[in-house]
């Protein structure tokens, strides 16, 4: 595992149980480790804005926190800066947020619905000095968009990727998950999930719950068995594990 100046650990998702979304709990691998490089430049960015994208569960929240944290530090801003999901934006809530200050988080930008909302946003926070940090599971100029010149504005939004997890970083992980729920696995456990799990965050994190829901109805401790029989009702029910 690799630590860099500032000490940020490393990597969280949003866990049911008890999330932990300090910077010392991130777990920083090759996958994540340019965008954690371009959080922690801020406030010496290239451009006003800045998007970080990847698959559900692998960190952008986490780092989005991390983000607000240390721009409450370097600013002595007394209040934690907004944030808002991209498809909960309109036209009203987009002047709000650009009169609360000169900071922003959007969350999700490929569920966006009121495109002129956004494209105003981005026009207000450029024009002002702001910074606007955005999460999305795809890169901007993927984004299948309706406005012209909305699309031409994110397309130069510098960006980077969070990628599927290495073994390591895969094992760190699901030890992460499991201590959130006060559960200390053991190396072969770890190794046996590694060996044998989708390699993707959002799948780790259904495993672990999985894991966790049967041995506390049967009241049993985790085991190899148990983690086959996880990984049996999570491959019968997929749709449906998906949900949670």
């Amino acid at each position: 595992m690799q630590k860099t100046n500032s000490n940020i650990v490393q990597l969280a998702l949003d866990f049911p149980h008890r999330p932990s979304l300090g910077k010392e709990d991130f777990l920083i691998a090759n996958c994540n480790k340019e965008a954690v490089t371009l959080i922690e430049q801020w406030p010496n960015w290239s451009y006003f804005a800045l998007c970080i994208y990847g698959p559900s569960g692998c960190g952008k929240s986490h780092l989005a926190n991390v983000f607000a944290a240390n721009y409450a530090k370097i600013t002595n801003h007394p209040y934690r800066i907004p944030f808002i999901r991209a498809e909960q934006l309109n036209i009203d809530k987009a002047h709000k947020m650009a009169e609360s200050g000169n900071c922003i988080v959007v969350e999700d930008l490929e569920k966006i619905k009121d495109e002129e909302a956004l494209f105003h946003l981005y026009n207000m926070f450029r024009d002002v000095g702001g910074n606007i940090l955005f999460t999305s599971q795809e890169a901007p100029a993927r984004l299948q968009l309706k406005l012209p010149d909305l699309r031409s504005r994110l397309k130069i939004v510098p960006t980077a990727e969070i990628k599927a997890p290495d073994d390591d970083l895969l094992s760190a992980l699901l030890v992460k998950l499991f201590m959130d729920r006060q559960i200390v696995p053991s190396p072969e456990i770890i190794n046996y999930m590694v060996a044998n799990m989708q390699r993707s965050f959002s799948f780790a994190r259904q495993l672990v719950q999985e894991i966790d829901n049967i041995s506390l109805a049967c009241k049993r401790a985790i085991s190899i068995p148990l983690i086959k029989e996880a990984l049996a009702s999570l491959e019968i029910e997929p749709l449906q594990r998906s949900l949670f």
